[in-house]
């Protein structure tokens, strides 16, 4: 995997979304992709396919700069279609990696979109390469394809299903094929997210199917949420209806405990839980758990301004928006040189001085990975005249590396790994720093506490305990 060296920020990998049985399916596909911008920003692609031929459109950068254009939206026709927004770890930020890919087989075409990240693909990758596959991009999904080509079952089901059994890892991922329709699938273990969602019409058997990443993506385009995907379940979607299967039994479950955090939009509801809500609750154990005194509760825009809200609430302390952001910075848009990196926080946050100014001020935010951002974050923060700084974070410290789709710094350089929370608050400049705990995290979600032996989410980043097994890692292979 190769990991973002300049990040100080976990982030995640994409998201995928794909429609079923509607006209101009290319075009809320768009919209879908448009409201996951948040999960990828380096590219997006659109395969559709119209009862005969596939059409693809795929480019660098936003969804609005890559499907602007009504001409390009025009190009793909047909009733079914499927997207990604990608963000850039494994393999990149090259046309070749955007996905979906697709390929065309002996039995036709096929396009694939995937979430997550493989950890047996550069084992994989080694094995198919020795048997003659020939690799067109960087990405793991890439494996996928190689490995449905080269199996031995007639049908495409079978191939796909072949396939998955042979990967380990955490993804979701959605395939378009001309004679099985879509094919949605999450990983045995359910880390990465995948909604079902239904368009309107479906009272009178007419409306259209949805798999999307998260449910905010549905509500864009007035489609109406059904459940969520089970951990390992496929689901097919064709002209005979739904159908569901379970390749891989019951593992258990261990969703991203992270979505709630950080990634996942506000709006969206993840395994029955309102992200919003989850949100204000963990600022609210917060505030329990680590209070202090202060006059104003200040978030870290954006992910940090439910969980501020929380605090304020449980605190009683005012809620105000001290740092304000500006919501039109996309890449540097002149040469990055040291001095311009430096500037990048200002390009993005603002002080609002007449909140700020002579306050004692408790800032709240979702995670610390290297501490850069952190420590400019509070340096704007007291040259705009407070007082007092003190940081409230929403997760536990982050103390191992992800190898699960989310893009996190080699341990060496997390912060909470080689530095105790004391070391940590002096290096930031705050006179206090806290985390929330995991029991606290927890019952925000719903649960009595972290229960070592059932544990519901994937916490690896926080605890070093990996639920599935890093095969390219322990034999020192990279993706």
């Amino acid at each position: 995997m190769n990991l973002n060296e300049t990040s100080n920020r976990p982030y995640e990998e994409c998201g995928v979304f794909g429609v079923w049985g509607v006209p101009d399916a290319a075009a809320l596909t768009a919209l879908g992709l448009h409201a996951l911008q948040h999960r990828g920003q380096e590219a997006a692609g659109i395969v559709s396919f119209d009862g005969e031929r596939f059409h693809q459109h795929k480019g660098l950068g936003l969804v609005g700069d890559v499907f602007g254009d009504s001409r390009v939206i025009a190009s793909l026709p047909g009733p079914v279609a499927i997207g990604h927004n990608r963000y850039a770890t494994t393999g990149g930020t090259h046309v070749r990696n955007v996905q979906p890919l697709y390929a065309d087989y002996e039995f036709g075409g096929l396009s694939v979109a995937h979430n997550g990240n493989l950890t047996n693909s550069a084992t994989l990758k080694q094995a198919l390469v020795k048997r003659g596959c020939i690799f067109q991009s960087m990405t793991d999904t890439e494996v996928f394809i190689h490995l449905i080509a080269i199996s031995l079952y007639s049908n495409v089901l079978d191939r796909f299903l072949d396939a998955v059994k042979q990967v380990k890892g955490a993804y979701s991922l959605i395939t378009l094929t001309p004679n099985d329709g879509l094919i949605g699938m999450r990983d045995p273990l359910g880390v990465r997210p995948l909604v079902l969602g239904r368009l309107p019409g479906h009272e009178a058997g007419n409306g259209g199917w949805v798999l999307s990443s998260e449910t905010c993506a549905l509500d864009i385009i007035g489609a109406d949420y059904v459940r969520d995907i089970e951990p390992g379940e496929v689901v097919v979607i064709d002209e005979h209806g739904i159908r569901s299967l379970h390749p891989f039994g019951d593992q258990g479950a261990r969703f991203c405990v992270f979505e709630h955090i950080y990634f996942a939009r506000p709006d969206s509801v993840l395994e029955n839980v309102p992200v919003y809500e989850a949100r204000k609750k963990i600022g609210a154990e917060l505030a329990l758990e680590s209070g202090v005194e202060a006059d104003v509760v200040v978030p870290v825009p954006d992910s940090g301004v439910p969980s501020a809200i929380g605090y304020a609430a449980q605190s009683k302390i005012p809620f105000e928006l001290g740092i304000i952001r500006n919501h039109y910075v996309g890449r540097t848009f002149i040469e990055p040189t040291d001095q311009i990196r430096n500037l990048g926080v200002k390009m993005k946050h603002s002080a609002n001085r007449a909140v700020l100014a002579g306050k004692r001020v408790i800032l709240v935010d979702d995670s610390i990975v290297r501490g850069t951002t952190s420590r400019k974050i509070v340096d704007m923060v007291r040259a705009a005249g407070a007082s007092e700084v003190h940081m409230r974070i929403t997760s536990p410290p982050t103390k191992h590396p992800c190898f699960y789709g989310i893009d996190t710094p080699e341990e060496s350089k997390l912060m909470a790994a080689n530095h105790t929370v004391e070391e940590m608050a002096k290096a930031i400049g705050v006179e206090s720093l806290a985390f929330v705990s995991f029991d606290g995290l927890y019952r925000a979600l719903g649960h009595s506490g972290r229960d070592e032996g059932a544990t519901r989410y994937c916490d690896a980043c926080f605890t070093g305990d990996y639920p599935i097994s890093l095969v390219d890692k322990e034999g020192n292979l990279v993706s």
